[in-house]
């Protein structure tokens, strides 16, 4: 039985292109969580005041792939050590979170916070919180980089985050 992870690491373009590309993965949705607002659209979060993080929403098969597995991706495609900010992008929209599904999942996550946090030199600012509405984005966001890799945004930023992950995961990514 699929199950449902929810991974807020700055610009969910970024962590969509990545996650798809995941053997295991049955899909991944663009959207927005984490807010007080309901049915935000993209210019509302983007103004900072819904309060809603860009995530992605990954549909997985666990018994294909795990949970820690997608944790472990998570961490390596973003910087968790930076407060509401993902390179250039910057805003409360742009946090670093994991919004969890379970109490397994919240288990998980929190030790995986806590073990990956010898690896950085700054503290690890990832919020650890229980899921909330979730707002798939609009139609143009998703599948993004697939249709705009040509995109400078798409090749300066995207396409590197791509390679990273194909250098460390190579064994369970997809061509």
């Amino acid at each position: 039985m699929n199950q449902i992870a929810t991974f807020a690491g700055g610009c969910f373009w970024c962590l969509e292109a990545v996650f798809q590309r995941l053997k295991g993965v049955e899909s991944v949705v663009s959207g927005y969580m984490g807010g007080h607002v309901d049915h935000p659209n993209y210019r509302q979060v983007c103004n900072g005041d819904t309060g809603h993080a860009e995530v992605v929403q990954i549909h997985f098969d666990p018994a294909l792939i795990s949970y820690d597995t997608l944790l472990e991706v998570f961490f390596t495609i973003h910087d968790p050590t930076t407060l509401n900010q993902q390179g250039n992008d910057v805003g409360t929209q742009y946090r670093s979170a994991i919004f969890f599904h379970s109490s397994q999942q919240q288990a998980v996550a929190l030790n995986t916070a806590e073990v990956i946090a010898d690896h950085w030199t700054s503290p690890i600012v990832t919020q650890i919180v229980p899921a909330t509405d979730f707002w798939p984005a609009e139609n143009y966001h998703q599948n993004y980089f697939q249709q705009n890799s040509g995109q400078t945004y798409c090749a300066l930023v995207v396409a590197p985050k791509i390679s990273k992950a194909l250098t460390r995961f190579a064994s369970i990514m997809h061509d």
